[in-house]
């Protein structure tokens, strides 16, 4: 096994579908402009109500990228 340094960042996500759809576009934004995303911690999970319904989902993620 390879030993490897990350950097770690923390973003957050949100969605009016769900945590899911969060997570997987904070994931794919952060790849825009990172290389080597490796791993991601789900740190938060909140939401935002309105008229007793969920209107908005939102992560916080933790980010790990291999540097070279």
């Amino acid at each position: 096994m390879s030993e490897h340094v990350y950097k770690l960042i923390e973003v957050a996500g949100s969605s009016t579908t769900g945590y899911d759809d969060a997570i997987r576009k904070a994931v794919s934004k952060a790849g825009e402009s990172l290389d080597h995303l490796d791993w991601f911690e789900v740190k938060e999970m909140r939401g935002h109500i309105i008229d007793g319904q969920i209107a908005h989902f939102q992560v916080v993620l933790k980010i790990g990228f291999r540097l070279d």
